[in-house]
């Protein structure tokens, strides 16, 4: 998962100084925060820090971020016109700055750390593209879904496309791995996930594959429909903490990587049940190779630093 953000007192003191998206913009402050994890926790690779919103910029989507409130989108997409009108993005030209600080980060890295790029998934982006920012309930996302699916279809091919090359670029830039984060694809049904999002998020996996780095295929609440999910694509399947991951192992087939799955809110806990939580993860995928130990999802801004370099520590030891 993304590593920095508002828990790391690094991250925060930029953030006193730069807007989310002024750290984006500039590669050089981008790349320092991509290296903040690795250099204060000692962890295995570093993820690129930027937002998996901002190609929403070159979109004409107005893409903002309210202070305490996520996401702004000026220009939602409501009806076929609004997807029509969208260009398409030479992520060279469109998204040069983001590409430009993977190749900072990747020169500043030590030659054993590998730099993983990401990008939002087709439904992820989708969702936030019609929703106007983030969502509970998805109510406009599946109106449109379900009311207008050529529209719907339209929409995600361009989704698919442009983050399929955006993530190849990133692979061209320097990024060793990729990952494609379907953060709110848990949202939907199994029957739902196969008809209107899987071929999507076959296309841009397929697009993001053909660089030839490794991918790794992430989403949230996607238990219901792991084996579908796994059928899209990527290398390695990541879950969250909602199943364990030797079950989850056993559906997606042992010869997949698999990632996870820590629940963010066990870095909370009391040491010993933390550390029981880590070792019970550890256990259950029984050293077979392809786990990268994670969290199901993103750290928890309240929670303390020294909690998480003590989970990389417990982990590296065995």
């Amino acid at each position: 998962m993304r590593q920095a953000g508002r828990y790391m007192p690094e991250y925060r003191k930029l953030r006193e100084q730069h807007s989310i998206l002024d750290l984006c913009h500039t590669p050089e402050l981008a790349a320092q925060v991509t290296l903040q994890p690795v250099t204060r926790l000692g962890v295995d690779a570093a993820i690129l820090f930027a937002d998996i919103l901002l190609p929403f910029e070159p979109l004409g989507l107005g893409l903002s971020f309210a202070a305490g409130e996520g996401p702004h989108i000026a220009n939602p997409i409501e009806r076929l016109a609004d997807v029509e009108r969208l260009p398409v993005l030479d992520p060279e030209e469109d998204l040069g700055y983001v590409l430009e600080a993977v190749r900072l980060a990747r020169a500043a890295l030590p030659g054993d750390i590998p730099l993983i790029g990401f990008a939002g998934a087709p439904f992820t982006l989708a969702s936030y593209a019609v929703e106007g920012g983030s969502s509970r309930t998805f109510t406009r996302t599946k109106t449109l879904m379900y009311q207008a699916p050529d529209t719907w279809n339209l929409l995600l091919g361009r989704m698919a496309d442009l983050v399929g090359h955006y993530l190849a670029a990133q692979a061209r830039a320097g990024a060793q791995a990729l990952q494609l984060f379907d953060s709110w694809v848990g949202c939907l049904s199994p029957a739902d996930y196969r008809t209107y999002v899987l071929p999507h998020s076959r296309r841009a996996l397929a697009l993001a594959a053909a660089s030839g780095a490794p991918i790794i295929h992430f989403g949230t609440g996607t238990a219901p429909f792991l084996e579908d999910f796994a059928s899209a694509g990527g290398d390695v399947i990541g879950v969250d903490w909602r199943i364990p991951i030797d079950d989850a192992w056993g559906r997606i087939g042992e010869s997949r990587a698999i990632q996870g799955n820590l629940d963010p809110a066990a870095l909370l806990a009391p040491a010993p049940e933390r550390d029981r939580q880590v070792r019970d993860i550890v256990a259950r995928a029984a050293g077979r190779p392809g786990h990268i130990f994670n969290l199901g999802h993103g750290v928890l801004p309240e929670t303390d630093v020294a909690a998480v370099r003590a989970v990389v520590e417990l982990v590296h030891g065995g």
